[in-house]
């Protein structure tokens, strides 16, 4: 499918990025986390008036990626100040979050959310993108790979009361 729709999200669609958000990480680790764990990380982290916040922060950018037929939201992702255990500067960020909900996987959505947020990250005047990526998740780590990421560190972090793993990727721009 093509014709996906990429636009900066506002304060106004932050009700319609939380639900793609928690919908997106509920099909994502539906089976690999406790379902209780899911629902709490996705209350705590992923409510819209946190993406409210992010939509208005000058250090942020929150891009909604919608259906073209009705324009629901199927995707998005989430720049953001980086939140690591390694030595950051001010030239970097974090690519957060960047899902698509099932019906766009494999579609070219998630290369296109990836270029949004390389294009973002640069127009922040950052040079280096850094993410984490559960390292068990294979299929998210390649796709991050492929667009030219590198496993720079490593990072644990508790969802609930499941420990996960995570290896932390940058990318300079």
């Amino acid at each position: 499918m093509t014709g996906w729709r990429l636009r900066r999200a506002s304060p106004e669609d932050a009700p319609a990025v939380a639900l793609v958000a928690g919908a997106s990480f509920l099909s994502t680790f539906a089976g690999v986390l406790d379902g209780p764990d899911i629902v709490a990380h996705v209350a705590k982290n992923s409510s819209a008036a946190q993406f409210a916040a992010w939509s208005i922060d000058p250090e942020s950018i929150v891009s909604l990626a919608e259906h073209p037929d009705g324009g629901a939201p199927v995707g998005y992702t989430l720049l953001t100040k980086p939140d690591f255990p390694i030595d950051t500067g001010r030239y970097d960020v974090e690519l957060r979050r960047i899902y698509t909900l099932p019906l766009a996987q494999g579609t070219g959505l998630g290369a296109a959310l990836m270029s949004r947020a390389i294009a973002d990250a640069t127009s922040l005047g950052k040079t280096r993108l850094l993410l984490g990526v559960l390292g068990k998740n294979a299929r998210a780590r390649t796709f991050y790979e492929r667009h030219g990421f590198a496993v720079i560190g490593t990072r644990r972090y508790l969802v609930g009361r499941t420990l996960c793993d995570d290896y932390v990727y940058a990318l300079s721009l």
